[in-house]
Formats: structure tokens, sequence, C-alpha cells
């Protein structure tokens, strides 16, 4: 019987306030970024990475009336409640390897929480053992998870993927990860 993997659950329900105020109004997630925009990029790593994924839109979180990552992250956990756990990854990630997603999946299986580190920096996504389940659908706010990041302490997991640290939140990032990718071609 194959084992069951986590459900790495994409947030991309965020308002992209600081990207829109800098950048004229434009959405992070769909700006161009070579030939696909910033979301499709990291939807393209999610599923070369062959693990179950879900993706948090504005549309579920539309009933909430200030909704952050907090609401973000239960609400794809609730949705994905029988999953052997959850990788947090959000959509502004668009360099993110899929070999990393793997290798964060594969470290649950011994460990908690699991948070992958290149260069000493902790990025994303992070990985949560079943057992965190509860906790992740009670979260609420803007914090994210760390709130069960307190309550277990994440296994450090080392990568060799600048792309797990480099988030598209303002134009500059963007540009910078418009520059990391043309050198990866």
């Amino acid at each position: 019987m194959p084992k069951a993997m986590p459900t790495v659950i994409i947030l991309a329900a965020g308002r992209s306030a600081r990207f829109r105020a800098a950048s004229g109004g434009q959405d992070k997630l769909h700006a161009p970024l070579g030939h696909r925009s910033v979301r499709e990029h990291t939807l393209a790593a999610v599923q070369a990475s062959g693990l179950p994924w879900y993706i948090v839109e504005p549309v579920h979180t539309a009933h909430i009336a200030l909704p952050g990552m907090g609401d973000s992250i239960a609400t794809g956990v609730r949705a994905c409640a029988q999953a052997a756990g959850w990788l947090i990854l959000p959509a502004d990630l668009p360099l993110v390897q899929p070999a990393t997603l793997r290798a964060v999946a594969d470290a649950l299986a011994s460990h908690t929480v699991v948070q992958p580190v290149y260069l000493g920096q902790r990025g994303h996504p992070v990985g949560f053992a079943a057992a965190c389940g509860p906790a992740l659908m009670a979260l609420t706010g803007d914090l994210g998870a760390r709130a069960v990041l307190q309550a277990h302490a994440p296994f450090a997991l080392p990568v060799e993927d600048a792309g797990c640290i480099h988030d598209v939140d303002t134009p500059e990032a963007l540009e910078a990860a418009r520059r990391l990718l043309a050198q990866s071609l």
C-alpha cells in the first residue's frame, strides 16, 4: 500500500497590499515572470512535485471580514482535513523547487514540523504533520501559523533552493526573481 502524502496548501487569498501599493495596484500573483505569471510558476512547481495540493482563493475566505494568513491556512487545512499532513506554501514563491516540496514532505515522516533552510534563512513551505491539524484549523488573523511553530520546534531542513526564501512581496523582489529565473535558464 502506498504511503499517504501530505497535501500542499497554496495560499493565494491574500490582499497583496504592499505589492499593490508599490506597483500602482498590480496583483503580484498575476505579475509576469518570464513566460508565466508568479502564480503559474508556483503552481507548476507544486504540480511537478507529484504531491496532492489545494489552493486557497479569495472566494474561500470572502465570508471573513478581514481575512489574514491564519484564516487562509485554517481554510485550506479544513478543506483537506483527512490529509497525512500539510505543506503551507504562499503562492508568491514562484522559484521554489519541486525537490524542496518533496524533501519537506518526506521529512514529515519523522518530524512534527519541518521548515526548509537555505543559507541560514528559514523558508517555505513549512510542513506540518497530521497531529497539528486541530491547531492549524483553529488559526485566525494575520499571524499565520506562528503559534503552532512556537508549540512545536520546527526541524530545520537544509536545502539548496534559493526559491524557498524568495517571495515576491515588492516590485523589487519581482525584479530579483526575474534575474534569478534568467540565471537558471
